[in-house]
């Protein structure tokens, strides 16, 4: 299972479902934190500013599933 905590099978996971990659890889905690991130941006949509901050926050957790 080792092979699939490598690189590009977390950012995939990612990149459909955020956080995943983060869980694939043991990163519960920092998982759990882009959950809260993103149901938080989800209610700042109302008004107006959570799309830009949910956009950055989708791109760096697939990064970091990527990378870290």
């Amino acid at each position: 299972m080792n092979c699939c905590r490598k690189h590009g099978i977390p950012a995939l996971f990612s990149f459909f479902f955020p956080g995943l990659g983060q869980l694939v890889k043991g990163q519960l905690f920092k998982a759990l934190g882009i959950w809260i991130a993103f149901i938080l941006t989800g209610a700042m949509h109302i008004f107006g500013a959570g799309i830009p901050i949910w956009l950055i926050i989708w791109i760096w957790q697939i990064y970091d599933a990527y990378n870290a």
